[in-house]
């Protein structure tokens, strides 16, 4: 059985603090728009990514909903939810939440899924086969490999993360369903990169690498010894740091909309965009997005210098101005001056 299969902790994960903290805003707030994790093999970019399903908080989900439905959130239920609701009412039931992998290979109709035409024609009634889209509601869609995908079902699967919803039409016979997930994608540079288009439509974007520090990658290779040799023991020891971040976690959701920005911060995330050349105003709104997120994270009410300056680091490098073959890069102190000037 799958459960039977010992994960390496997530807090055990040595280094790598960028791409933990981008794992963690966007399962706090889905509505950024996912992660893009680009970096060499061998980076624990896939290690992360399983290891975060065992410290999400457990959800309420509608009992036997295919889409798992949240039973408090009306406004994203599919319509068997609806139609059950309004005859017999709904049960709920608590899962937890999976990392639903989509191959490389997935054509768009096993990603969105598929309309029974002749059915819909002969009987007068939708018939839908569920795609991974479907499958993936409330849950992570892991993407391995995401820049060897056909761009048009990447634009699928962002057009969905970014709007919640997934909709199928088929000779003016179409169905929708909601469609909220952690999108995470990892990639190897060396293998090819994502269209410029693209990896703007990821909300946030980390450049990961092999730790240089010499006691770091003893650690790395310590810890990773001890996992393999009693994956059962290894785990316990990091137990409580586990529920730990699950609790944080938790509490951030519940905080989330609580929190407030200043008129300040807006005017920052302007100036910042502009000084560095960035392209679009969809990076400043996920600047903020992840400033609020991180906020929630701390556990504080309010966004504040540091929140500002994560955010920054996570959300805006990929979207900076650059020539053809020119690597774009933050130009932090650049940023950190900015951020410590400002009245916030």
């Amino acid at each position: 059985m799958e459960k039977a299969k010992q994960l390496y902790p997530f807090s055990a994960i040595v280094g790598q603090e960028d791409m933990k903290k981008g794992l963690l805003l966007n399962s706090i707030n889905p509505l950024l728009g996912g992660v893009l994790i680009r970096g060499e093999k061998g980076t624990a970019k896939s290690t992360a990514v399983r290891a975060l399903a065992q410290i999400l908080p457990l959800r309420e989900q509608v009992e036997g909903c295919p889409f798992h439905c949240d039973p408090a959130d009306d406004s994203f239920w599919c319509g068997n939810c609806r139609e059950a609701f309004q005859q017999e009412g709904i049960r709920s039931s608590q899962g937890r939440m999976r990392v639903i992998n989509l191959p490389v290979s997935a054509t768009e109709d096993r990603v969105v899924g598929t309309l029974d035409i002749e059915h819909a024609i002969k009987k007068g009634e939708k018939r839908f086969e569920p795609g991974i889209l479907a499958e993936a509601n409330r849950n992570i869609l892991y993407v391995d490999e995401v820049n060897l995908l056909d761009d048009h079902v990447v634009d699928v699967l962002l057009d969905a993360a970014a709007m919640g919803v997934n909709s199928i039409e088929r000779e003016g016979v179409s169905y929708s369903h909601p469609s909220r997930f952690v999108l995470v994608g990892t990639m190897n540079p060396e293998e090819g990169d994502l269209r410029p288009q693209l990896i703007d439509r990821f909300g946030l974007v980390v450049d990961v690498k092999g730790e240089e520090d010499t006691k770091e990658r003893v650690e790395i290779i310590k810890r990773r010894l001890a996992f393999e040799n009693n994956p059962t023991l290894f785990s316990k020891d990091y137990e409580d740091a586990e529920q730990r971040l699950t609790g944080r976690i938790a509490a951030a959701k519940e905080l989330l909309s609580q929190v407030t920005y200043s008129p300040e911060c807006l005017g920052l995330v302007a100036e910042i965009g502009i000084t560095l050349g960035v392209d679009g105003h969809r990076a400043d709104i996920t600047f903020i997005k992840a400033a609020i997120t991180h906020a929630a994270f701390r556990g504080s009410e309010r966004v504040a210098k540091e929140d500002m300056l994560i955010a920054a680091k996570l959300a805006l490098p990929h979207r900076m101005r650059r020539r053809p073959f020119e690597e774009s890069s933050l130009d932090f102190e650049r940023v950190y001056d900015l951020i410590e000037k400002s009245a916030l």
